[in-house]
């Protein structure tokens, strides 16, 4: 199963800092994360940028293996 890291208010609306799911496109773990954790998360994921085995990707068709690592990562301010 692909291991998801939640961070931030990421992980705040998932209720969790990671876990697995098994999901075959970005498309596909995007779906079955909202309907594991509920509209918050959708909200949240709108706004978020998914690093695979830390490369950016946004093609909801891209491949996701079970042995990806995915971070979902909310924009973090800074100075």
């Amino acid at each position: 199963m692909t291991q998801v890291r939640y961070f931030a208010a990421a992980a705040e609306a998932a209720g969790t800092p990671s876990e697995a799911i098994h999901a075959g496109t970005l498309g596909d773990l995007r779906a079955r994360m909202i309907a594991a954790h509920g509209p918050d998360l959708e909200r949240v994921l709108a706004r978020c940028a998914v690093l695979v085995d830390g490369r950016r990707v946004d093609d909801p068709e891209a491949p996701i293996a079970d042995a990806d690592v995915v971070d979902i990562l909310p924009p973090f301010a800074g100075g």
